[in-house]
């Protein structure tokens, strides 16, 4: 296998077939879809509104298309024939087209594209976009080149090829140029498509964070109403820009100016909050696009979340936000605000307005963002923006994060998640994100009422919760249990830098509380080793005889603030730890003042050396004195009102730390394979019966055709035929009952092991179809697999469930017994890089188990890891398998590889 660059995750061929949204370079919007005969009318209004200029270079003619042709370019029913996108936006109050792009078959592996741009839209990336999604549409059909001959003059569309990031190869002839384009991912494909990506929808989202003037739609005279309050909290937090109320029954609102409607606003608006009742939503977009509106924040509820109605009414509004080039937060949503001080903004109804800093954060609950917010003033987290998703109908937390990438105010981001609309995106974008700024999670649903019944080892075990830890780990997404935990980690790592390793040094007054502090150290993969002489001689020069010089440093109650101060300066010196935590427990309430001085005098002199790159943790627990910040002129020291907390956060920020030091994974590109084979297997088995479990002859083949290591032997349906196989495999081998039918073969009697002779094969054959008769299911049995009996090696498990959101999971853990005894299983989400099956390998408890325990040999892990990379290839190139299970996998000796001995494959049409 050859490395490859990090796996660009395309969307779905589905998710180009309905209507989807582009992002423009300037941050407006349109609608992409495929071309269809009733498009032949726009499509030639399109056609005639083209300059001469790009009638010439789209169709080598001035003169007005054909009928014949325009009719062809609405024709997209045939795609591996030809395909025509376009992109359509409200202009002027009619729905048009105003980019078209198209492919046909030039031969097996080449499509012709041809593109072309409404000459007022010239210069904002409509032309790449369009053939990025015309190159994934291609690829999803088979080609694997793209051939275009334009004008060599036609500087615009040659930028579009260069810009896509694809191999080119360019040929001139005369005054035309040929350009053929490999569709082959490349490393610059994918950093492009991905620039592309961020900065379009960071533009669109600029102006929800940092707008000039902000309409109140639906403000209220009545106080208790949800449009006062909008109004209120706006001009109370001192907004910097012009806010313009909307209320056709009112002139004035709490001293502002209002305005009957939104186009009589008598300057700009950047900015729309709506909060109107729930029909009057659709038609007050429609204002907001005539004044020129570029964000709409609709606070009104009553839309998907209601049912079917509200879901169709919502479909209809993002249509209509998206076709006049806007974007929108919500609906049935709390707002958003920012607390830059050139901005002030909040546009939410409560008039809570956290204290600036570097957290930002998403939540799809408004009542949950309100507590949080309220958390993060009590214990003076600074915020720098914060937004409530609501439906998340348009922009999304995905987006949200391509904003926060790029945000130099934002340092740390908090997730609170209650679903995913699309988690792979979520997986590429916040794997990216988390390399410069941390992401913390909070996922609503672990419960386990969410797993299924189903027919495999694997799906079995794959409760409902597993998805999303796997998508957290592999993106490097913190999750956190609690609110609490959220807000306490993101002090932590929007405060102090992070630890360049698990050694912390414990500084305290009282045993107790360093006691519980040292355990939480533990529990968290942490160490609390013990101090050099050096240190410990240092310390004893100031510290009296009973303190104890060990870690934790005791400096017994009497502490003073001198003791506190030359402790933590000491410590901090110290190379052999990584971090500090100090302890503080109050003797009397008027102690408290110079030991906080001494603290943070300690600190200070200990940033003077090179210990400033270690983070410093308070756990401040001074009755009387409990809401205290401690602040340096470069930095903020997070105090918690428990000893076990600055554990939990420095073990959470060690981990996430060791994240990002490591090498991002890679996605093997596997040549030895055969997917052709395996997909024609798998679908002959569903045309001729439907979804259901391949025999085991089909699983076999499939196995072999993506080289993996299916033990050898072969299905006989004759006690001869067992006897032939027998002898080509070599004794000792087993036989076991081939039934696609039947899954529990043991419970059957239908697995014999360790036959020696042909005498011994003729007998399990007979004794097996006996079984079947006996249980009245001779129909069901295929005949028998015969194989060379495995010895020695350590059993594991390998197989894939379906998920309906996340897709194929892949599962890994000790097999045979242990996997349904034990549980003992990691999962990952597809396509899995060599790191994730890595870590699959090394995570389960068993593991001591593969590298060799109390005389037991190692196993070979790379042959392991191989099989979790061809499995995750199969189940992404073939989504028809639902479920698969290898089980028991033998694990041999280093060098030695891994043999499949049993598994079971089920294929369903549709499945992803």
């Amino acid at each position: 296998m050859k490395q490859v660059r990090p796996l660009y995750i395309p969307p779905l061929l589905s998710d180009h077939a309905k209507p989807g949204q582009l992002i423009l370079r300037d941050g407006t919007t349109a609608v992409i879809r495929l071309a269809g005969p009733s498009d032949a009318a726009m499509m030639q209004q399109f056609v005639n509104r083209l300059s001469p200029e790009s009638k010439r270079h789209r169709f080598f003619s001035e003169g007005r298309p054909p009928a014949d042709l325009i009719a062809a370019l609405c024709d997209s029913s045939n795609p591996r024939a030809q395909l025509t996108l376009i992109a359509t936006r409200m202009l002027e109050g009619t729905l048009r087209i105003i980019a078209s792009g198209s492919y046909w078959a030039k031969d097996d592996h080449t499509a012709e594209v041809a593109m072309a741009v409404d000459d007022a839209l010239h210069g904002k990336g409509l032309g790449t976009l369009l053939l990025e999604r015309l190159a994934l549409l291609a690829i999803q059909h088979e080609f694997t080149r793209l051939w275009a001959v334009t004008h060599a003059e036609n500087l615009a569309m040659r930028e579009v090829f260069r810009e896509s990031g694809f191999s080119a190869h360019e040929a001139y002839e005369g005054d035309d140029m040929e350009v053929e384009l490999s569709l082959i991912p490349t490393a610059t494909t994918v950093a492009r498509a991905e620039v592309r990506e961020r900065l379009a929808t960071t533009a669109s989202l600029r102006p929800f964070f940092h707008p000039q003037s902000v309409a109140v739609i639906g403000a209220s005279r009545n106080p208790t109403h949800i449009g006062y309050r909008l109004l209120e909290a706006l001009a109370t937090n001192q907004y910097r820009g012009s806010i313009y109320p909307v209320n056709p029954k009112a002139t004035e609102i709490a001293g502002i100016r209002t305005y009957p409607s939104v186009p009589a606003i008598s300057g700009p608006v950047d900015l729309a909050v709506i909060a109107v009742p729930r029909d009057s939503v659709l038609s007050v977009v429609d204002d907001c696009a005539t004044k020129g509106v570029r964000a709409c924040v609709i606070i009104t509820a009553g839309f998907a979340e209601v049912g079917p109605e509200g879901a169709a009414l919502q479909h209809q509004l993002v249509e209509k936000v998206r076709q006049h080039g806007m974007r929108m937060i919500g609906p049935n949503c709390f707002g958003l605000l920012n607390t830059d001080p050139n901005v002030r903004l909040n546009a939410t109804f409560t008039s809570l307005f956290p204290l600036p800093g570097r957290a930002s954060m998403s939540s799809q609950s408004g009542a949950i963002g309100i507590a949080t917010l309220a958390g993060a003033r009590r214990i003076h987290l600074g915020v720098s923006s914060f937004v409530s998703v609501g439906n998340k109908a348009d922009v999304s937390t995905n987006d949200l994060l391509q904003y926060w990438e790029e945000d130099p105010a934002t340092d740390v981001i908090l997730l609170y998640v209650e679903s995913f609309g699309n988690p792979r995106r979520f997986a590429r974008i916040a794997r990216r994100v988390n390399r410069s700024k941390p992401i913390i999670a909070v996922k609503a649903g672990r419960s386990q009422a969410g797993r299924r019944a189903a027919g495999s080892h694997t799906a079995a075990l794959a409760a409902s919760d597993v998805a999303v830890d796997a998508l957290f780990r592999q993106a490097g997404v913190t999750r956190v249990e609690t609110l609490d935990e959220m807000l306490a980690l993101a002090a932590g790592l929007a405060a102090q830098p992070l630890p360049s390793g698990r050694r912390v040094g414990i500084v305290t007054n009282a045993g107790g509380p360093a006691i519980l502090c040292t355990d939480a150290c533990e529990a968290e993969g942490l160490a609390v080793p013990k101090l050099s002489d050096q240190i410990k001689t240092k310390l004893a020069a100031f510290l009296p005889l009973t303190a104890a010089l060990n870690n934790p440093v005791d400096l017994i109650a009497s502490a003073t603030p001198d003791q506190y101060a030359k402790a933590i300066e000491t410590l901090l010196a110290a190379k052999e730890i990584d971090a500090l935590i100090i302890l503080y427990m109050s003797v009397t309430v008027s102690d408290t003042g110079g030991i906080a001085e001494g603290i943070q005098t300690g600190i200070a002199n200990g940033r003077k050396t090179a210990a400033g790159t270690k983070p410093v943790l308070i756990g401040w627990m001074a009755e009387g004195d409990m809401d205290r910040t401690f602040s340096l002129p470069a930095e903020t020291i997070p105090a918690y009102s428990l000893p076990e907390r600055p554990a939990f956060v420095l073990g959470k920020a060690a981990a996430y730390a060791e994240w990002r030091q490591r090498l991002p994974g890679m996605v093997p590109d596997i040549e030895d394979v055969e997917i052709s084979v395996a997909r024609t297997i798998c679908a002959t088995a569903l045309s001729q019966r439907g979804a259901g479990w391949l025999t085991t002859a089909e699983t076999r083949s499939v196995l072999t055709a993506m080289r993996l290591p299916v033990e050898s032997g072969g299905v006989a349906h004759t006690a001869d035929e067992a006897v032939f196989v027998a002898r080509q495999t070599g004794y000792p081998v087993a036989v076991k009952l081939a039934s696609h039918q039947i899954l529990h073969k043991t419970e059957l009697g239908g697995v014999q092991l360790n036959l020696m002779d042909e005498e011994a094969v003729r007998e399990a054959f007979e004794s097996i179809r006996g079984r079947m008769d006996q249980h009245n299911q001779a129909a069901a049995m295929e005949g028998v697999l015969v194989q060379k009996m495995v010895t020695g090696g350590v059993e594991v498990m390998v197989g894939m469930t379906n998920d309906p959101l996340f897709g194929p999971l892949i599962a890994f853990g000790l097999g045979g017994i242990h996997v349904e005894v034990l549980g003992d299983v990691r999962f990952r989400i597809t396509p899995l890089t060599d790191r994730d099956a890595a870590e699959m390998v090394r995570e389960i408890k068993g593991y001591r188990l593969l590298e060799g325990y109390r005389g037991h040999p190692a196993a070979d892990v790379e042959a392991i890891e191989d099989v979790l990379l061809r499995l995750s290839r199969l189940v992404e190139e073939i989504p028809e398998i639902s479920e698969l299970d290898l089980n028991p996998v033998f694990a041999l000796a280093p060098g030695k590889g891994c043999r499949i001995v049993d598994a079971r494959m089920r294929v369903e049409a549709g499945a992803r």
